[in-house]
């Protein structure tokens, strides 16, 4: 990991510039599950009332640990709402706020973070349809944050978990498209690389379960997905570096798959999802470009 002292002083400015906006309320909450986390939020487009919408699936990041909810990104989910978006915001058990050994909060949840996103997304056709009216499921678009990055692009390829995994589904999911912002989409790389002091290898288990795990888990060994894919990454990005995405498509090009990457100059990890950053704006688009 990068540490140069100006690099990381900049994305500390980006993360407070990110999180120094409001929590905004939704429209309306459901439950899929009884686990208080088992919740989705609903954002109806702030633009032209009474049409039908494409709708953005957001899932949050946070190196899947508990400090981090869906609060976080709400400013950037009021974002795509006021760009015409009907959005659903995903929330799902993260680790146990108890300290790790060693460490702060556990990273993930084993196996119940794949539950609770396996079991949202089969529940969000219904939910959608009696709490977000003006959603136009057929025009679905997965995107995600950082660990929430790799959840939407593990959401976009259920269908290729192995047989027998109790997530897998037995077609694609009815995505336009998935878009992954700074995703951690290579757990072999993220472990490499110590991303967000090394969540990824705590998510799995640790060293002993890592390897028997990755093929239910890693974004870069569920390849080829068939579901157009997107990621969009800052260069500066000291947090889930340029390394981590760029080994994913090339993941995907050996498994005969183009996927797209956007590279943004001068942007940190949390531009992406902060609604007064131009690099907001770019997302918008690519989630745009799939989703019209």
């Amino acid at each position: 990991m990068p540490d140069d002292a100006d690099a990381v002083a900049r994305d500390a400015a980006e993360a407070e510039a990110a999180f120094s906006h409001p929590a905004v309320t939704p429209d309306a909450t459901a439950a899929y599950g009884d686990h208080p986390d088992q919740v989705v939020d609903f954002y109806e487009p702030r633009t032209a009332p009474g049409v039908a919408a494409p709708l953005v699936v957001v899932l949050h990041g946070g190196a899947w640990r508990a400090p981090y909810d869906r609060r976080h990104i709400t400013p950037f989910v009021d974002f795509l709402a006021r760009r015409g978006f009907a959005v659903a915001n995903v929330e799902y058990r993260r680790g146990s706020p108890i300290p790790a050994q060693g460490g702060g909060p556990a990273a993930g949840s084993w196996p119940e973070t794949f539950d609770d996103v396996a079991a949202a997304f089969d529940a969000l056709p219904a939910l959608v349809a009696d709490l977000l009216p003006s959603a136009d499921i057929r025009r679905t678009v997965v995107t995600g944050h950082s660990a929430g990055g790799h959840l939407a692009l593990w959401a976009a390829a259920r269908h290729v978990l192995p047989a027998g995994s109790p997530w897998r589904i037995d077609r694609p999911a009815p995505f336009r498209g998935a878009v992954a912002l700074a995703p951690i989409a290579d757990f072999r790389v993220a472990r490499e690389l110590g991303v967000c002091s090394d969540a990824a290898l705590q998510f799995l288990g640790g060293k002993e379960k890592f390897d028997e795990r990755l093929a239910h888990a890693d974004p870069a060994a569920l390849l080829p997905t068939g579901i157009a894919t997107t990621v969009v990454q800052g260069r500066t990005d000291v947090v889930v570096p340029q390394a981590v995405a760029e080994a994913y498509a090339d993941a995907a090009a050996k498994a005969g798959e183009v996927v797209g990457v956007t590279l943004l100059e001068d942007v940190g990890h949390f531009p992406l999802i902060d609604p007064a950053a131009d690099a907001c704006a770019v997302v918008a688009e690519e989630i745009a470009q799939l989703a019209f």
